[in-house]
Order: C-alpha cells, then structure tokens, then sequence
C-alpha cells in the first residue's frame, strides 16, 4: 500500500524553503494592512494573488506560511488566500512570436533561436482584496 501526505518535516530543507515564502507572505500582509489603513477596513476576508508559473514560489509553502502568518494580525485573521497561477510566455527576438516557457524553455520552437526573453510568468500581484 502507497500512502500519499504532504511533507510536514521539520528538515533544513523545508524551513530554508518556507523561509522565501514565509518573507513573501510578510511583503502582502504589509501591503494589505496599508490598504486596509487607508481604506478604513475593519475586516479582510480573503486575498486572491497571481503567482508566476516560473516565479519559483511554492504554492503550497506560501499557503503554509500564509495560514501560519495571519492568525497573528488582526485585520486578517481567518482570512483565506486563494492562488492563481499565471502562464510563464517567452517572446523570441528573431522570429517575434510568443510560446510556452515551461514547455520549450529558452529554445524557440519556432525558429531555434537562443535570443528570447521571457514576458510573463515570473510575477506575483495582488490581483483582488475582499473585505469590510
């Protein structure tokens, strides 16, 4: 029998991982409290965030770190994150057209050029606060 949990390990590995996400997770509480200051917000129930394909974040740490962070402030607590995941698109500079980063990587499928540049996928936004 193969039994299936997500790691929950206390490894050096883990921590220095969570440790990206968890700084991360710091930056959207800070800037979701200035908001809620200027916008005179008693509660926020949700945050939905836009996270790169290749923005080497780790969904699941940041919703550790995430779940961990704001029962600590006020404003936020059980407040829910929810992530999407936004494509990674690389545009050749030789051919001009656009592709799938993850898929083909620095390698233009179209043309085999090396000159590429990625134009998406390595961001993460705020893209919607629900709150009162």
């Amino acid at each position: 029998m193969v039994l299936s949990r997500p790691l929950r390990s206390n490894s050096p590995a883990r921590r220095e991982s969570n440790m990206h996400e968890l700084g991360i997770v710091y930056h959207i509480i800070d800037t979701l409290e200035e908001v809620g200051r200027e916008n005179a917000l008693t509660s926020i129930q949700s945050v939905t965030i836009e996270l790169g394909e290749v923005s080497a974040v780790i969904p699941e740490y940041l919703t550790d770190c995430w779940n961990w962070a704001v029962k600590k402030k006020d404003l936020l607590k059980d407040a829910q994150m929810f992530v999407e995941t936004l494509p990674a698109v690389t545009l050749c500079r030789n051919c001009e057209r656009e592709y799938g980063t993850v898929e083909h990587g620095r390698i233009c499928p179209h043309c085999g050029s090396e000159k590429t540049h990625l134009l998406m996928g390595n961001e993460i936004n705020i893209k919607q606060i629900e709150a009162c």
